[in-house]
């Protein structure tokens, strides 16, 4: 279902309302708020990608947030490692069913000041899979729209499948390394 003219990127991070609004003014990008308080008659992610038309769809929904959040735990307790495996199995079928789909890019909003555990989900395991579809970027709308106009070329995001399914064997502080 995904539009083939737009490319997919999510906001994760310190999004806020004004950087998205300020990006939707921007002529080749839709921007659309899809969590936090204010997103009562938000379209499905489904809808949003067969609607999208023009060059740039951003939007703050991560498809992998209840994956990274389980992954997270995991390593807070082991006994949760059946949770990470449900997390994983869910977002996968999604990925099959159309319903999400793993974005082009992840712009990760003011990395200095997430969380060891986050920041080691975003700069260690997923930059580890395709190290140009994960930009660390300043929390303000200028270094947003600079990081969007120079978006690196890359190797795509190998199968989810496979390494989603390897996850449990990414360590905290160790993500990403050979």
């Amino acid at each position: 279902m995904r539009s083939p003219g737009s490319t997919v990127v999510v906001l994760v991070g310190a999004v806020t309302d004004d950087i998205v609004r300020a990006l939707g003014r921007l002529p080749n990008v839709q921007a659309v708020r899809l969590t936090g308080d204010d997103t009562d008659g938000a379209p499905s992610v489904r809808e949003l990608l067969g609607s999208a038309s023009r060059p740039f769809l951003v939007h703050d929904l991560d498809p992998l947030q209840n994956v990274a959040a389980a992954w997270i735990a995991f390593f807070a307790d082991p006994s949760t490692r059946g949770v990470l495996r449900i997390e994983i199995e869910s977002a996968l079928t999604a990925f099959a069913a159309g319903e999400a789909v793993l974005p082009d890019y992840y712009l990760v909003l003011d990395p200095e000041h997430l969380e060891p555990a986050e920041s080691q989900w975003w700069l260690g395991v997923l930059a580890a899979v395709a190290p140009s579809r994960v930009i660390p970027v300043e929390p303000r709308t200028a270094a947003v729209q600079r990081a969007l106009g120079a978006l690196p070329t890359g190797r795509a995001w190998p199968d989810p499948a496979g390494w989603l399914r390897e996850l449990h064997l990414q360590v905290p502080d160790r993500a990403g390394l050979l």
